[in-house]
Parts: structure tokens; sequence; C-alpha cells
């Protein structure tokens, strides 16, 4: 997700970079499907304190009220799939039971197949996830559960929308990569409907080869990944469920600057290192000067860009009153919450208590 920060002015006369925001497509997006199923949007809106009439206004958004309208539409629904393949509603607490069942398994490859497993017996989702893996590549696709059989199954493929299959697929990359503390970094991306307008927007998200038509819908990636252990544990599964699907939900607009590539790649899951820009580099086939040139006509650079990501997520997660400090130390990958607090202090010019003392960040919720 492309995050744009706003400053505003704090009482005492400084600047405070606090507001971060998402491009309005998002909120679109997300009401189409609620409106599909019949939904009162306005009064949807009004939860949140979005006014209607700005969404056709306004092209930016705050990120806690995008994330708030999508807490709250997966609590209207009762389903925690929302947007996305499931072929049925999935209760709400699914994910948090299906993270716990998974967290002490010793690797990546245990972990997915004990997700389809758990997937084959809750309640809701008639989809479940699978792997696969052949040789030097493996894949994570979609089956059906046994309630299914392959041809409804088809057919339910058949009537779902290539956004939602994307973004499922999205959500497993980011949710795997969450796993084992690095990006899983894809060698191609499979999909099963014809090749859309927005092409490019895919090449964008999956940093892959992308095939259109084809019989499955597969992220594929080299298989030593299976054998990459799995590094969260019950303390850093307990901050990550509080802001789900916020950390997975990695969208991006149609910009096609060189900025907005490093942000998809950098993505929002900061408990894990950030790639070099040697990595960045090498996944966009360009040199490393290359890539710092190319920053630099657009007015940044790699370490400006990673500065405000890390910034911006964690003004965003101190936005959010369900989290303690502690935890959002934790979601931006310190060890020490009182590394955390440096780190935020040289940022904003507050320490984490501060600011959540300030009028900033109690305005909110007036």
């Amino acid at each position: 997700m492309e995050l744009t920060i706003t400053k505003n002015v704090t009482p005492s006369g400084g600047s405070m970079e606090r507001m971060i925001t998402v491009p309005n497509g998002y909120v679109k997006h997300l009401l189409s499907h609620a409106r599909l199923q019949g939904y009162d949007l306005n009064n949807l809106l009004s939860h949140v304190g979005i006014n209607p009439e700005d969404i056709e206004k306004q092209t930016e958004f705050p990120a806690d009220k995008f994330g708030q309208l999508y807490q709250r539409i997966i609590w209207i629904t009762q389903d925690e799939s929302f947007g996305m393949l499931s072929g049925g509603r999935v209760p709400n607490g699914t994910f948090r039971m299906m993270c716990h069942s998974i967290i002490h398994c010793k690797t990546l490859e245990k972990a997915l197949r004990r997700c389809s497993d758990f997937y084959e017996i809750c309640r809701g989702s008639k989809v479940k996830p699978v792997v696969i893996r052949k040789g030097r590549y493996a894949k994570i696709s979609f089956a059906p559960t046994q309630e299914l059989t392959h041809d409804e199954f088809s057919q339910l493929l058949g009537n779902e929308t290539p956004d939602q299959i994307r973004t499922s697929l999205s959500v497993w990359q980011h949710f795997t990569s969450w796993l084992i503390g690095t990006r899983l970094e894809l060698k191609a991306a499979y999909f099963s409907f014809a090749k859309p307008d927005n092409a490019e927007y895919y090449e964008t998200l999956f940093r892959s080869e992308i095939r259109f038509d084809q019989h499955d819908n597969a992220i594929v990636f080299p298989a030593r990944y299976l054998d990459y252990p799995i590094i969260q544990n019950e303390e850093s599964l307990h901050g990550f469920l509080k802001t789900a699907p916020y950390q997975l939900l990695v969208m991006v607009d149609d910009d096609k600057s060189l900025k907005s590539q490093v942000i998809a790649m950098i993505g929002k899951d900061f408990s894990r290192e950030m790639p070099s820009a040697d990595e960045v580099a090498n996944v966009l086939h360009m040199s490393v000067s290359t890539l710092r040139r190319r920053l630099l006509d657009e007015g940044t650079s790699y370490q400006k860009i990673k500065d405000d990501c890390r910034k911006g997520a964690a003004i965003n997660y101190m936005n959010s009153p369900q989290l303690s400090i502690n935890d959002v130390a934790g979601l931006m990958g310190f060890d020490e919450p009182s590394a955390f607090f440096r780190s935020f202090k040289k940022w904003t010019g507050m320490t984490p208590g501060e600011y959540r003392k300030s009028e900033d960040y109690n305005r909110q919720f007036d």
C-alpha cells in the first residue's frame, strides 16, 4: 500500500508528520464489494467518520480510517474472508485460531500444510490453500475442501472476480513472508482469467513474471523457502493479530514511478529485515547505480523511502489505541522497546508516551 504523509502543525507551533493516507481507490474497491452484498454504505461510512461526498472529492483518505472501515465491514458481515476467495462466510476468529495452530511449526512447509488441514475442518470456507513442492520450485494455490466437488470448485472460481483471486494470492504471499521473516520472492504468479486492462498492476504487486489464461491460480517460488524456519512466536503473533489484515493487504495503485515500485517491494511488514538496495535493484533488473540515479531523478533516494515507510508505519500503529507501545515496538521489528522509543523520538520529536498524550493523537477520537 502506498502511504502518503501530510504535515500537520502542533499547537506549540512545531510540525508533526502524522496523517498517513491511502488512495481513495482502496475505499471505493472495498465499498463496491459491500454494495454487491446489499449493505448500507452510508451507515458503514458514517460509523468510521467518512463523508460519502468526500469519496469523490478527495484523492486520499486517512489509513487508519481505511483500516477501521475494513474491520467494520468484517464485523457486520461476520465474514473474515470478505473480498477474498473462500466460497462461503468465514466466522470471525477463524484466522486467529489458524495462526495459533501453526505458530509453533518448525518450517514454512509444515505450517502451510497445517493451514490446509485447518481450513478443511473450519466452518465457512469451501476453499483451502495447498502447497506443492516439485524439484527446485514450489507453489501455493487453492483447492476445494471436502464440501465441494472439483466441478463445483471450477464453477466457484468462475464466479469470483479477478480482484478477489489476486488479493487472495497476495495475502498468502505476505502472510508467508511474515512467518519466515523475509520476503517470499516469486518466480511467477499464474491466473486462470484473461489478461485484464491493468496487467501492469499485477507486475508491480507481485514483482514477478505474470501469466494469464492458466489452468491454475498460484504463486510459484524457489522450494528452498519451504525449509525456512518459522521465526514468529506467541508474543509477536499477539501484536500481529491486533492489526490484521493491515500488514497483509499490501495494495498499490497504478502509479508507475520507480518510487511506487520500491514501496510495493518494501510492503508494510517491518518485523522482518527490509531488503537492501542491491536486492531491490536485482529484482527490478537494474544496477544499484541505475536505481539510485533514477530515484534521484524522482527527487528521492532508497534510504529516504525506507525511512519514510518506517516512520509512516510507526505513526499509523501508534494511532491504533488497541496496540500497546510494546506491541508497536514488536510490529516495527525492535527487540527492545527502548530502541523504538529512541527511533520514534528521532522521527517525530516526541516519545511514544508523549505522542499518545498529545492533542494530535487525541484529536482523532473527537
